[in-house]
């Protein structure tokens, strides 16, 4: 069975890990010469959140505004474990929106869905099945996870797969991540060749579901427990003293993260009043609120570092770590491109 692969959490693969302390502290974690600290780290948190039970609601049961709230908390947070998180909440609601296999005790999903112009993985049918041959860009937690939702194209068209990440043919290329943010969340391409697959939904089904779009807010909150990690640093220094131009920051700071909160909050009560978008909103609302959460994310990493200064970025690891990991993950939204797809949606409904 391709989900409810178990493994102890204190293993991934045949690589054995402990817990590692918090980001920051300089100790260094017993590992594998090919893994980096940070993503040794990383897995290995990421195996003790779930381990202990940590599983969100699924988006528009009633409870979108807790599933958004425990993604938030975690990018405070950590935002590496916050992403791999993530992958794992949206692999299990994909399933159970598209009525796939239950993930089974030890599982680590992640979900590889990116289609960039120079990676793209083909699905054939072989005996009954299908097999997935090609290279994988931005397959995050691809030492971590135990099994993921990979995009493919066949010859009916795109369609997502459940992949064994065990298997033989699954192939990741360490090297290929090469920025300090979100090392931890070990992002790297991944080689398939003849990997066995199972398809979850027919041609499009991914794409098409209202929970498409529902599962990219909850991107958005991550990016929004990011920023409120970063502004945690400014908000530090401003109890300890009144200072004009600090306090002036804070309060801009403070607008737009109340801002956010309240379009997450709308945009949950909204999910869950038409879980199945009848009304036909779902890719503008999720357009919009994520718009609004990349650019706090990045208003705040400004006005922040205007506000401390050099100090806090050269002698502060983690408060650092935190600046390099949401500037990187903010990218996955594509600016003015996304943007552009919001007025189409504006203008198809005037």
């Amino acid at each position: 069975m391709i989900v409810g692969l178990h493994m102890p959490s204190a293993t991934i693969g045949a690589r054995r890990i402990r817990t590692p302390p918090a980001r920051g502290s300089g100790r260094r974690v017993e590992q594998s010469a090919r893994w980096s600290d940070e993503v040794a780290r990383t897995a290995a948190a990421f195996s003790v959140l779930l381990d202990g039970g940590w599983s969100p609601p699924l988006p528009g049961g009633g409870s979108t505004a807790a599933r958004w709230s425990a993604l938030a908390e975690l990018g405070a947070r950590d935002l590496p474990l916050a992403r791999l998180a993530e992958g794992h909440a949206d692999a299990v609601a994909v399933l159970a929106e598209l009525d796939g296999p239950e993930p089974g005790p030890g599982a680590r999903l992640g979900v590889w869905a990116a289609e960039p112009p120079t990676g793209r993985v083909a699905a054939r049918r072989v005996d009954g099945g299908w097999v997935l041959t090609g290279t994988k860009q931005w397959c995050s937690g691809a030492r971590a996870c135990t099994g993921a939702l990979v995009t493919a194209h066949a010859d009916d068209g795109r369609r997502i797969f459940l992949v064994d990440l065990a298997a033989p043919g699954v192939s990741p290329r360490p090297g290929s991540w090469a920025a300090p943010g979100m090392a931890g969340s070990d992002t790297v391409d991944v080689e398939l060749r003849d990997v066995p697959a199972q398809a979850v939904g027919g041609p499009r089904a991914y794409l098409d579901r209202p929970g498409f779009w529902h599962g990219g807010i909850g991107v958005a909150a991550v990016w929004a427990g990011g920023a409120r990690g970063v502004a945690a640093a400014l908000a530090g220094v401003v109890a300890a003293g009144p200072d004009p131009h600090r306090d002036a920051a804070w309060g801009s700071v403070d607008v737009a993260l109340h801002a956010l909160d309240a379009a997450l909050a709308v945009a949950a009560a909204e999910v869950d009043a038409d879980p199945h978008d009848d009304a036909g909103t779902a890719a503008g609302r999720a357009h919009r609120v994520r718009g609004l959460a990349a650019r706090t994310g990045l208003e705040v990493l400004a006005t922040v570092g205007r506000a401390l200064g050099a100090g806090p970025a050269a002698h502060d690891g983690a408060h650092a770590a935190r600046c390099a990991d949401l500037e990187v993950y903010l990218r996955q939204h594509h600016g003015d491109r996304d943007l552009a797809a919001l007025a189409d949606d504006l203008r198809a409904r005037r």
